[in-house]
């Protein structure tokens, strides 16, 4: 009963961007065919360990790479270099409103399965492409792997520690493509509902990762400069960063002058707010490596848990640095139900994390769990 009950999803794509855009879309009502390679199905289905194993041990064991991308999808084993198996394709095609896919610049021609012929038979698709570089340009035809975009879109310059870049613990390239694509393909459905004319879109995973970089794109346009690598310090904001309390690590992320000023009085330094190099954020950022070792010095003698305490009181924005059991742990991740587990046909159940959003109106109901390969080919046979 989602926001996009009725709307049905083509989705040929694999591995992490596509399939998490079409999760997304899965998760909002959207009907959504996921067609696999017969016998090997979606790469990342052995991309493990770990795997979710069945009781029984008659079903393949699922990787729980591809369990976090696929909740909520219909699988189809179908060949699409087989002409007959192609007919079958169309006919999805010709009931879909949306068709997402991954392949390399120009892989689907050969099987007319590109945006143009499948523009002749559905004229209002929504057709969206990802590719590492996108359809033109010089580089175009070149694949395309998250930790590489990464290092070219610039996030391992500013990424990790001064002496070490670093790529970011999970493919944050994809996983904003595959949101980027999520929220062309609405888009691009509102004006089909408003116009009847579908369209294609052109989404790349180097676009996307210049796109994001947000406030340090602007840094270096505005400021002439290039950012460099502070590892979890802010380049806009001081303090902002994690610190070293007397059992272990903290993140204070202090965001205006009347939380700096508390938290100087927390510390037991209330001068630091009056003195003229820290007054104010500017100041602070101007003077940050003479204001961090004086912060430093007071968050080493009390243990973690009295200064986020102390902090929160006083409504300084303050954190732990969780690990994933900690984060599954946390108090308001529960309250939230965050996690859940949802039942599997051949596995019992498996356990998910929960898509974000909040509807009012149209609240997020997960109807089906990640697929085995294949599983549903004999339901779309029997639909012809």
């Amino acid at each position: 009963m989602g926001p996009l009950k009725g709307v049905k999803v083509l989705d040929l794509s694999r591995i992490l961007a596509g399939p998490w855009a079409t999760q997304v879309l899965a998760d909002f009502g959207a009907e959504v065919w996921k067609v696999e390679r017969p016998g090997v199905g979606d790469d990342t289905r052995s991309w493990g360990p770990p795997y979710f194993n069945s009781s029984n041990g008659e079903t393949a064991p699922q990787s729980a790479y591809f369990l976090s991308a696929n909740r909520g999808k219909h699988s189809l084993c179908l060949d699409i270099t087989n002409p007959a198996e192609r007919k079958k394709l169309y006919k999805l095609i010709e009931r879909a409103d949306i068709v997402v896919e991954n392949f390399k610049v120009g892989g689907l021609a050969k099987y007319q399965l590109d945006y143009d012929s499948v523009k002749a038979h559905k004229p209002d698709i929504i057709y969206c492409s990802i590719t590492g570089f996108g359809q033109t340009g010089p580089d175009a035809a070149n694949a395309g792997y998250d930790a590489m975009v990464q290092a070219r879109g610039g996030l391992m310059s500013i990424t990790g520690e001064p002496e070490q870049a670093q790529k970011v613990g999970v493919a944050v390239a994809d996983l904003m493509t595959g949101m980027y694509a999520v929220s062309g393909i609405l888009a691009a459905l509102h004006h089909r509902n408003q116009t009847g004319e579908g369209q294609y879109i052109d989404l790349a995973l180097l676009d996307t990762q210049v796109a994001w970089l947000a406030n340090q794109n602007m840094n270096y346009l505005v400021g002439g400069e290039v950012p460099l690598r502070q590892g979890t310090a802010h380049p806009n904001i001081v303090p902002y960063q994690a610190f070293h309390a007397q059992d272990g690590e903290f993140m204070l992320a202090v965001g205006n002058d009347r939380q700096f000023t508390d938290c100087a009085e927390v510390i037991g330094l209330p001068e630091l707010a009056k003195d003229s190099r820290f007054i104010t954020n500017a100041l602070r950022v101007k003077n940050r490596l003479a204001l961090l070792p004086l912060l430093t010095a007071r968050f080493v003698l009390k243990p973690v848990a009295y200064w986020l305490d102390a902090l929160s009181q006083v409504k300084v924005p303050c954190g732990p640095i969780n690990n994933l059991a900690q984060v599954f742990e946390d108090r308001q991740v529960q309250h939230r139900q965050m996690q859940f587990d949802l039942p599997h046909p051949h596995l019992g159940s498996v356990p998910m994390v929960a898509n974000p959003l909040k509807f009012s109106k149209t609240p997020i109901e997960y109807h089906k769990a990640p697929p085995t390969l294949g599983e549903d080919s004999a339901l779309f046979d029997d639909e012809g």
